[in-house]
């Protein structure tokens, strides 16, 4: 805990903001995690949460924090920037970014949502210099590779385990309802992996987020960034709490609306996904979890039959991705404006007091705006 002593009263609120939307990215993004699993009725909701939450947790236990390390220093010259306003502004955009999308169940990606906020944040502190030009292009480039890697994958994993399937029932070595009943067990390694894949890269762009908002408040150099245990731990706490909570608009978009799937489908598209996130978590590229499995669940729809796939809303999902990080930047970069302009000791106060409503209020409406469908019924 050495790491957190002497830090300003200003700092710890800004981690708490920090931890406030890794609790939002886990309602909002973790949903994908379970989607697959209860649309398939392999998992009770409760039960699919639960699960989702667990491997969202442990994720600390298998990958290293490069992620991390690219938030925190690879995507704006903490150096330069220099400013608490700058990181709170961004999370500012991002959750606001998050919230919209959340409301609207739309699958767009908060780790995106924190890179636009942090750009935006930083370009209206410093302008354009205070940005990794290097960091920023690859995040934009996995923007297109890593749904069509999880597409790809997708059709590879559904066209292979077809194959298999129709090779045991020809031989008589099984049944249709065999071969469902060995994918449903099978689904649940696919989510937990895919949860795992979760938690290594988006609990770790919180993390980033802390351990710059300590250097920032030391005034210590950026060779002193450094991610620890309590930091990892507080990450990944509060991510899987969000996920305990649920993001069920988004479930019901990706589970079922954008194509209907069977286990063998979700395998597959979790299975995809998960090898994507396992491969840019091991090479410290931030990617989305939203738009992999997305891609993943579109290339599974698509093996089936290209008209499976309800492709009216996969562009509006598309639409979403891109404006993600020009709305997170923009968003970002008003509230670094006004922070500056009224004064962070202002700001902090009314934005506890606004979240604090929220909260009370998506509690109370939790209930009431349950989707009428059981299968996506929140426990």
């Amino acid at each position: 805990m050495d790491q957190f002593a002497g830090i300003s009263f200003e700092a710890w609120v800004i981690i708490a903001v920090a931890l406030a939307f890794d609790f939002v990215n886990g309602f909002h993004d973790a949903a994908n995690s379970i989607a697959t699993a209860v649309a398939t009725r392999v998992l009770a909701p409760r039960y699919a949460v639960a699960w989702a939450a667990f491997w969202n947790f442990v994720a600390f236990l298998v990958f290293s924090t490069a992620v991390a390390e690219t938030i925190g220093t690879g995507t704006i010259k903490i150096d330069q920037v220099a400013s608490l306003e700058v990181i709170l502004a961004a999370l500012i955009g991002a959750i606001t970014f998050d919230l919209v999308t959340w409301y609207y169940g739309l699958p767009a990606s908060s780790s995106h949502a924190l890179v636009g906020g942090l750009a935006g944040a930083a370009l209206a502190a410093e302008g354009p210099s205070a940005l990794v030009a290097s960091g920023i292009w690859k995040i934009a480039a996995f923007i297109v590779i890593s749904p069509l890697l999880g597409m790809l994958l997708g059709v590879i994993l559904m066209n292979l385990v077809m194959f298999l399937a129709q090779f045991v029932m020809g031989h008589g070595w099984g049944t249709l309802r065999g071969v469902n009943w060995v994918f449903r067990k099978l689904q649940l390694a696919s989510a937990a992996a895919y949860s795992l894949g979760h938690g290594a890269n988006d609990a770790q762009k919180t993390m980033g987020v802390i351990a710059a908002v300590i250097l920032i408040d030391k005034s210590a150099p950026v060779e002193d960034f450094e991610i620890t245990l309590p930091i990892v731990l507080a990450a990944h706490t509060a991510i899987a709490l969000g996920t305990l909570t649920g993001g069920w608009r988004i479930v019901h978009t990706l589970g079922s609306k954008i194509t209907k799937l069977q286990p063998v489908g979700g395998f597959s598209a979790e299975t995809g996904a998960a090898i994507t996130l396992f491969g840019t978590a091991a090479l410290g590229i931030p990617v989305s979890t939203t738009h992999t499995i997305t891609g993943a669940v579109v290339g599974v729809g698509a093996t089936n039959r290209f008209s499976a796939v309800r492709w009216g809303l996969t562009g509006r999902v598309v639409w979403a991705w891109v404006l993600t990080i020009p709305c997170a930047a923009l968003t970002a970069a008003v509230s670094y404006w006004i922070t500056i302009a009224v004064g962070a000791d202002i700001i902090l106060p009314v934005g506890i007091a606004g979240a604090a409503s929220w909260l009370v209020l998506f509690l109370r409406k939790k209930r009431r705006r349950q989707l009428e469908d059981p299968v996506f019924a929140p426990p």
